[in-house]
């Protein structure tokens, strides 16, 4: 079962799925993870940063082969709107609720990374379990690597909040919030297609991602700065 592309105006030319996950996901996800890095230099351990990204992936991978599965199961339409949503975000949690990354204002980051690898690969091997196979044009792969763009920006962003919630020890509150934000898409998603669908999708993405990265993870930062300002002045008074 293959992804094979083949471009038009280059007849010779095709693109497989490794070069497909490239394009439509890996390169943009590490794009948005350098950009959301920024800031917060010395918060993070790179090599955690390098190893959720691929967990992320590997998460991503085997959430796309459950949801395979499961379509063929005959379950009701509603249901898999909540079950899929519910299925990736708890793959998520479980990663990020590890023993030495709870209560730890890095696990933030870390839960954007793990989203951002988790999303770079979700269109890729969807279409592959799909049996997507054909030949299509440029404006085709355009359209399918904007709607991939939007689901990287959604993973990217429901990570951040499931990290959020492994370090304020509310994961209830924020993985449930994680799974609201997603059950909109693939509920549009598994009735429509089309070029307005994708651009739908990377303008909810944006929003959402918006608010992870300008709403949820500077909190780390200014609750890091309280903390060291009550220590300040605990040790003044001593």
């Amino acid at each position: 079962m293959t992804f094979n592309i083949l471009f038009p105006m280059s007849p010779g030319f095709k693109m497989d799925l490794p070069q497909a996950s490239l394009f439509l996901g890996i390169i943009p996800a590490l794009i948005l993870l350098y950009i959301g890095l920024k800031g917060y230099e010395g918060q993070y351990k790179e090599k955690l940063i390098f190893l959720t990204f691929i967990v992320g992936i590997v998460a991503g991978v085997v959430a796309v082969l459950i949801e395979a599965v499961t379509r063929n199961m005959g379950l009701g339409f509603l249901f898999m709107v909540v079950l899929f949503p519910v299925l990736e975000q708890l793959l998520k949690t479980i990663i990020l609720n590890i023993g030495r990354l709870q209560a730890k204002k890095e696990t933030v980051i870390y839960g954007l990374s793990l989203g951002l690898g988790f999303g770079s690969v979700f269109t890729p091997f969807s279409l592959a379990t799909s049996r997507f196979q054909t030949v299509i044009s440029l404006p085709v792969i355009a359209w399918i690597s904007l709607g991939s763009f939007g689901i990287i920006l959604l993973q990217g962003a429901t990570g951040t909040c499931i990290g959020y919630g492994v370090y304020t020890r509310k994961l209830a509150r924020y993985v449930s919030l994680a799974v609201l934000f997603y059950i909109p898409v693939v509920f549009f998603t598994s009735l429509f297609q089309g070029e307005y669908l994708q651009i739908g999708v990377v303008a909810y993405g944006v929003i959402i991602y918006w608010y992870a990265i300008k709403r949820i993870m500077p909190q780390i930062l200014s609750q890091s700065k309280s903390r060291k300002r009550s220590k300040k002045i605990v040790t003044n008074i001593k």
